[in-house]
């Protein structure tokens, strides 16, 4: 069975929203190489993070600079959105998942392949760690205190128990923390 790990780009505070406005400073060969790691020839993406990443990864490789060579990896790999609209894609290897989430996820978990990739799309993050379906949650913690913006957890009735299986600490400051769900008492 194949697994799904999602990586996602976190301040301290747990705000994940709009990273490009307080991640750069952060970033660095440390964590460009966590990055490259969770690079698989499938990626699951929420319709928002498909819509930006096609409105520029496709752009960077045609220009063919420094990070052309991932952009072409992204654009080789297998992009399933998830979508309750119908949409018209431009970037290659592009398709909608199709039926219920839980359903079409389990199924492509159930396919022939290697790890499924996911980057940001919270709300198909937590609707999968919801589900039982998400394998692993990498979290690139930045020692920043964004304070306002959409948050990893929203608030609900239910906690998520999670283990930390992997932490690195990057020379900026940044926590790299890998967790899996927890298995939970009966």
């Amino acid at each position: 069975m194949r697994t799904i790990a999602a990586s996602l780009f976190i301040s301290l505070d747990g705000v994940i929203d709009e990273p490009g406005e307080w991640h750069f400073p952060y970033f660095n060969d440390e964590m460009g190489a966590a990055v490259d790691s969770q690079m698989a020839d499938t990626l699951l993406l929420g319709r928002k993070t498909y819509d930006s990443f096609a409105g520029a990864w496709p752009g960077i490789e045609a220009e063919g600079g420094e990070d052309a060579g991932y952009a072409k990896t992204l654009g080789d790999a297998r992009k399933i959105v998830v979508s309750r609209q119908p949409l018209e894609f431009t970037w290659r290897n592009s398709e909608l998942l199709q039926g219920d989430l839980v359903e079409a996820v389990t199924a492509l978990k159930n396919e022939p392949g290697g790890r499924i990739a996911m980057s940001g799309s919270v709300s198909v993050v937590r609707q999968l760690l919801a589900a039982g379906l998400l394998d692993e949650l990498h979290l690139l913690v930045h020692p920043i205190a964004v304070r306002k913006g959409e948050r990893l957890f929203d608030e609900g009735d239910t906690t998520v128990p999670l283990e930390l299986v992997k932490s690195e600490t990057f020379s900026t400051g940044v926590l790299y923390l890998v967790y899996r769900p927890a298995k939970t008492a009966s």
